[in-house]
């Protein structure tokens, strides 16, 4: 209901604005020379005061478009001095076309022009004082929720970490204990456990900030163990990791979920292919995993959250700085993600 009248008011005041004018120019003209108020062709009158109102519309639109895309306010001198620039200009050109087409009467020539631009320049220029002041306010107003809601999204940010942090916490500790209590004759639900406590343990400990390259390898290797582990036997995974890649610095976890991907969509002769190289400063990693039938497009749209949440740590982390490219080929999925690194 409040906005409504808002709404109202901002589309009602342009019109009060310019009646104002004219019936202050007309005081003046007339009152001052002890005439008749309005005095003269009541119809040439209605044409001035609704040219005088449609001049306030036109005026309010651009200079509400041009305040809005304005960064700073504290250029005001200079803002003035092209509103006054504009003012002049468009309000000579209507008197001049005005008075051409017939519509206007100016009737003592030059004083006339002046007579108007001397009582319409300052009021015009009120008038953008009052929408600058509220375009002002309501960017102030959207500054306020936009940092009221940054706080929000920080606070419950670190409420997520906390939550992020204590889960995998407690499963590692789990992991720990269910080790210990596994029988020494079955190695391969021991080595089941001791991959995903590292994985865990890469996870919760050495994610918070860039890791050196040799650290990222690890942890992918682990990981490709695990799901070895627990996949087929007949599925073959062949690695390929440039030797030089040891101390670059790199965000983690960026790679993991394109691996994940791969081992949940392998199928038909159930081969998967990574290449890790860099190429002067930016490191290729380039993923091939064999398909049956699936397109392209069923791949991407199933791929669920973790792609998503890729895309979007690559956006904030890499901004400008990436690539991800997927494709099919000779029934094989492939994606490529490049980074340029420091």
């Amino acid at each position: 209901m409040i906005s409504n009248k808002k709404i109202t008011i901002e589309w009602i005041y342009p019109a009060l604005w310019g009646i104002l004018m004219y019936n202050v120019l007309r005081a003046i003209t007339d009152l001052t020379h002890h005439g008749i108020f309005w005095e003269g062709d009541i119809k040439l009158h209605l044409v001035a005061l609704l040219l005088s109102i449609l001049l306030c519309y036109v005026s309010n639109v651009v200079w509400h478009g041009q305040l809005c895309r304005t960064v700073e306010f504290s250029k005001m001198g200079r803002d003035y001095i092209l509103v006054l620039a504009q003012l002049l200009i468009s309000l000579n050109l209507i008197l001049i076309t005005g008075q051409s087409a017939g519509f206007l009467f100016m009737g003592a020539g030059w004083i006339d022009y002046m007579l108007i631009n001397v009582v319409y320049i300052p009021l015009l220029l009120i008038f953008y004082t009052f929408i600058h002041n509220r375009v002002r306010d309501k960017n102030v107003q959207k500054k306020m929720l936009a940092l009221e809601k940054l706080k929000a999204e920080k606070k419950q940010a670190e409420l997520d970490l906390l939550k992020s942090q204590y889960h995998p916490h407690f499963l590692f500790n789990a992991l720990n204990t269910i080790y210990f209590q596994v029988d020494d004759w079955n190695e391969e639900a021991k080595k089941s456990i001791e991959h995903l406590s590292g994985l865990l343990r890469y996870q919760l400990y050495d994610v918070n900030q860039e890791v050196p390259f040799h650290k990222e390898i690890a942890y992918l290797r682990s990981y490709i163990a695990f799901q070895q582990l627990r996949k087929t036997d007949k599925l073959a995974v062949n690695l390929t990791i440039d030797a030089i890649l040891q101390q670059q610095p790199i965000e983690p976890l960026l790679f993991q979920p394109l691996l994940e991907n791969a081992f949940k969509y392998v199928s038909g002769s159930y081969e998967i292919d990574l290449v890790v190289k860099i190429v002067e400063n930016k490191i290729h990693f380039i993923l091939k995993n064999s398909v049956s039938d699936m397109p392209v497009s069923s791949v991407i749209k199933d791929s669920g959250i973790g792609l998503s949440n890729l895309k979007r740590r690559l956006e904030l982390l890499y901004p400008a700085k990436h690539q991800l490219l997927t494709k099919k080929e000779n029934d094989f999925f492939e994606v490529t993600l490049i980074l340029q690194i420091k």
